[in-house]
């Protein structure tokens, strides 16, 4: 009787330890797709583990600042996040590689850089005791301005809005000067006049109100970001292989959802933006023959200080 006793209470401990309650932190608001499409990751996993692996999402930065949630991750404060993964490019260029101004401009490239990146990326975050689980594209990155934009002369001067190294040296590139701000802010810095124009993806102009600050959208196609989910390496090792299993197979599919919804967002969020009352215009063969001769001297660029490691990632996309 005591042996069953011991015996039942030894299987109740080992449930009870196996129950996994993360946080995990996000970027971005509630209403973008990422963060929808996290939610839905959260439940599927919810579901799978039959609540053993229970998820909360703290969006729009509320948990971590944006630039402290790769080391929040690291360092186990919380299991899991996610960020825009080319925010790392400081630490290597091959994290930067989807930033490329009109390296891969369409999904399937950007398809196609990924599969690319993935073996390079998951070998450098692992040196920090991070794993990649999945990673979403963002819609084509437009053009955002106070009036058309017909050459690239006429960003000369503007206070252009930044959000990684690659925007930055694109728009110093351009004449303009290089403002960093964050996707919940730029409401507010472009009413203060901290920022005059940005290039971001149809998603976050409309998630973020544009026509109530800037006139007109040109989807000048300048590259496909992508975000990403990692999880910490110990704390993915520390749970049951059935466990383990459920985590890659709900990002499996999270990943394949999510970039359905991006491709859906792209023309959903551009028709949002006209129909607020912002001019949507294609962009001009001479602002776009501009735009393309910066990016191939970023380019030329980027491969005078690249890795071994980003470089091979380029090799391989370009084969």
């Amino acid at each position: 009787m005591l042996r069953s006793a011991l015996t039942l209470t030894a299987m109740l401990t080992a449930t009870t330890a196996i129950a996994e309650k993360w946080d995990m932190p996000t970027p971005y608001g509630d209403s973008t797709f990422h963060t929808q499409n996290i939610i839905q990751f959260a439940d599927d996993l919810r579901e799978a583990t039959e609540g053993q692996i229970d998820i909360t999402v703290h969006s729009a930065g509320s948990l971590f600042p944006h630039g402290e949630i790769k080391n929040a991750v690291r360092s186990r404060q919380v299991p899991l996040g996610e960020f825009f993964l080319s925010t790392l490019s400081n630490e290597d260029l091959a994290y930067g590689m989807d930033s490329q101004p009109f390296l891969a401009t369409s999904y399937d490239d950007a398809a196609k850089l990924w599969d690319a990146q993935k073996p390079v990326i998951t070998d450098l975050l692992a040196e920090q005791d991070l794993m990649p689980l999945f990673s979403v594209a963002w819609p084509a990155q437009g053009l955002y301005t106070n009036g058309e934009i017909t050459t690239v002369d006429d960003l000369n001067g503007l206070r252009f809005r930044a959000y990684n190294a690659a925007l930055e040296e694109f728009a110093s590139l351009a004449g303009a000067a290089p403002v960093q701000v964050e996707a919940p802010d730029i409401p507010q810095a472009f009413s203060t006049g901290q920022i005059d124009a940005m290039i971001t993806s149809p998603s976050t102009g409309a998630n973020s109100t544009a026509w109530d600050f800037v006139s007109h959208y040109s989807p000048i196609n300048a590259w496909v970001p992508k975000n990403i989910v990692v999880i910490n390496k110990r704390v993915f090792d520390g749970l049951s292989e059935e466990q383990q299993q459920a985590v890659l197979d709900a990002a499996t599919t999270a990943e394949t959802r999510g970039w359905d919804m991006s491709r859906e967002e792209t023309d959903s969020k551009t028709a949002e933006l006209s129909d607020n009352g912002m001019t949507v215009y294609d962009p001009s063969d001479e602002l776009v023959s501009g735009l393309q001769s910066i990016g191939t001297e970023m380019l030329t660029t980027w491969e005078a200080n690249a890795s071994d490691q980003a470089k091979a990632v380029l090799d391989a996309y370009q084969q």
